[in-house]
């Protein structure tokens, strides 16, 4: 694709095969990942024979008991392909995919899937937590990251024409590193120049998405075009959600099929079942939050493809949404959810 300038984004929705009106978008996941290395850099160049993923070792992987470093690679195109299928006979039509630098991005793969399915696929930009940065990024200056997303924007990311249509996920730690900083603050002047939202993977300690929205508000920049991911691992009470509400940011719950209280990355967590992840959506829609939730399911292991006995990118359309019914929301509520906000935050401002 042609490179492109901001005047022709605004008003628009980048997906990886071209612009799109957004009337286009409709129901969408926010926060996927179709091809993905997740295995710390340091471990990838390791021989290890890890034993196959079948339905008779796959709960043993997602409760800890097998290490499978397989698990943690997305790299089947056909794979891919069906399981985005099914996402669109559920119901869904946009998917998000947020593998950035660091995490393997295959830029020219998103869009063999999206030709594939006839799905809209929308490609983040940018850097993931510190552990997975090149070395050389620690020299580089704020408006050095800054220029790269914004090429990646308007021009195609990581050697290809092929371009991003949102920033991030931009990865944070607690406690949050220098190097991290220095990539949110380039992510915030590529969001003034191109008008793009932007998506933060926030730290696990449940005051580090605050302390997030606190550093982009001292920096005088707006908030209501800010994703922060994860909501569902990171903060389990109501002062903090509705604390971090009020900063005008989109709070995004997008680990919707993790029903074991088993959370691998941090095991001092006991994590959500989809019952509870409803009723804090349900909490910030009678708090005034309507338009500042999104949903999805953050794929980024084979053991939670159906293909490798999981729930898929399906599962939200085909049993989140009944249960939501089920919970008495309105088909209102479930499209300011699915379809209103993710349009929104998609369309170039």
């Amino acid at each position: 694709m042609a490179p492109i300038d901001r005047s022709e984004l605004k008003g628009l929705v980048q997906t990886v095969t071209g612009l799109i009106d957004p009337k286009l978008v409709g129901p969408t996941l926010m926060h996927e990942h179709l091809f993905i290395d997740l295995n710390p850099p340091r471990f990838r160049a390791e021989a290890v024979e890890d034993e196959e993923i079948t339905l008779c070792n796959c709960w043993k992987i997602n409760y800890g008991q097998v290490i499978s470093r397989l698990n943690y690679r997305l790299d089947d195109k056909q794979v891919a392909i069906a399981e985005v299928a099914d996402m669109k006979a559920a119901g869904g039509s946009t998917l998000v995919e947020l593998t950035v630098g660091g995490l393997q991005p295959d830029p020219a793969g998103l869009v063999d899937i999206a030709r594939a399915t006839g799905v809209n696929i929308v490609m983040g930009c940018g850097h993931y937590v510190d552990e997975y940065q090149d070395e050389a990024n620690r020299s580089r200056s704020v408006d050095d990251f800054a220029a790269e997303m914004i090429g990646q924007i308007t021009q195609g990311a990581w050697g290809t024409d092929v371009r991003a249509g949102i920033i991030g996920e931009i990865g944070c730690q607690a406690p949050w590193t220098d190097l991290e900083k220095n990539v949110m603050r380039g992510a915030l002047i590529a969001q003034r120049e191109t008008g793009a939202a932007i998506n933060v993977h926030p730290g696990r300690h449940p005051d580090q998405p605050q302390e997030v929205m606190d550093f982009i508000r001292a920096a005088g920049h707006p908030t209501e075009r800010v994703i922060i991911s994860h909501i569902d691992r990171t903060i389990f009470d109501a002062d903090r959600i509705l604390r971090l509400a009020q900063t005008g940011c989109v709070l995004e719950f997008d680990l919707f099929g993790w029903e074991t209280s088993f959370y691998g990355p941090q095991p001092s967590v006991d994590m959500q079942n989809d019952a509870q992840r409803i009723q804090w959506l349900r909490l910030l829609l009678d708090r005034g939050h309507r338009d500042q939730v999104v949903i999805s399911q953050d794929i980024c292991v084979k053991t939670r493809l159906c293909s490798y006995g999981g729930h898929g990118y399906q599962h939200i359309f085909a049993n989140v949404v009944p249960l939501m019914r089920r919970h008495d929301f309105t088909q209102g509520e479930i499209d300011a959810i699915l379809v209103d906000t993710p349009t929104r935050m998609l369309t170039f401002a």
